[in-house]
């Protein structure tokens, strides 16, 4: 471990990855199998709600046609949505919140409002009448899946005591705005980074064939700002609610903001060529998993003049 940065310690990915392993090789076997059971249901659940047309009421042809990839996409979600709930000191109601709108947030707000922006470029692509249905999608699976998954690992009842709700994430305002600013900054710097020298090279021609003609309207750069900041407010339940050392949460949210995003491309579909759709996959799952750790850095470092507590 590398010297503490603000009190949040650095660890090497190959650090992270012995921590994760020691905690999960304590528990017992009977606890582990248990687990996955658990998710092995909840992936089962998901890939039934993912393959209901919610807006015309019948099954979505594009999920029975590829079932696989859906099938893999619905097993990450659940991964990395029952990570952050067993780890949890949140219970009820308020932890059945915090997952609905993490997963309705990521995976369905934050994507489809950039399609929404696109579209006027792009309305030969992706279809006017296809954005509300997939809001309304993205409502309903995350409305019912967040109680059944916060249910199933048996986090639904409130006897259990909230351990961190005030111990992280305590500063004056000011503080709050310069940070969630700088923030939503950095996730712009990260975003055209990425996609300039990985998903334009990864794309080939494919991806200027795509994108070559578009033009960015003036405010495009003041949109994705927003975008970021919305990601860091996202990540504040998770941040607060965790167990263990902020790593963890470190953890939780890079895997979430990869992971929830990035699923929806692994699917094919009509509107995206497979070499693009490939190099958006790369781009996303490194760009946001990057991002997801520097949001919960910034977030949790601690003030000189802030109080070390106890994790």
């Amino acid at each position: 471990m590398c010297e503490p940065l603000g009190g949040f310690p650095y660890y090497s990915p190959a650090e992270v990855f012995v921590k994760v392993v020691k905690r999960g090789t304590a528990m017992n076997t009977r606890t582990a199998g248990l687990v996955v059971a658990r998710m092995a249901v909840l992936t089962i659940f998901l890939f039934i709600l993912s393959a209901i047309d919610f807006w015309g009421l019948r099954l979505d042809k594009s999920v029975l046609i590829a079932p696989l990839p859906h099938v893999l996409m619905c097993l990450l979600d659940v991964i990395v949505i029952s990570y952050p709930i067993i780890r949890s000191s949140w219970t009820g109601c308020r932890l059945v919140a915090t997952i609905f709108f993490v997963f309705y947030g990521v995976m369905t707000f934050l994507t489809q409002i950039e399609t929404v922006v696109f579209l006027q470029y792009f309305k030969d692509v992706v279809p006017v009448e296809e954005t509300p249905k997939l809001f309304l999608n993205g409502a309903i699976i995350a409305a019912i899946f967040a109680p059944l998954a916060v249910w199933i690992h048996g986090k639904m009842r409130s006897a259990e005591r909230m351990e961190q709700a005030t111990v992280r994430l305590t500063m004056p305002l000011p503080r709050w705005i310069w940070r969630v600013t700088l923030i939503g900054v950095i996730y712009v710097v990260i975003y055209f980074v990425f996609g300039a020298f990985v998903a334009m090279p990864i794309g080939g021609q494919a991806f200027q064939q795509l994108y070559g003609g578009l033009q960015m309207p003036v405010w495009f750069l003041p949109f994705q700002i927003v975008r970021g900041v919305i990601f860091a407010l996202l990540a504040i339940p998770i941040i607060r609610m965790m167990r263990g050392p902020l790593w963890e949460a470190g953890l939780a949210v890079a895997l979430l903001f990869s992971v929830l995003m990035v699923g929806l491309l692994l699917a094919p579909n009509e509107y995206m060529a497979d070499q693009v759709r490939m190099a958006h996959i790369v781009e996303v799952s490194c760009s946001n998993f990057l991002f997801g750790w520097i949001v919960v850095w910034i977030l949790g470092r601690r003030h000189r003049s802030q109080p070390s507590k106890p994790q």
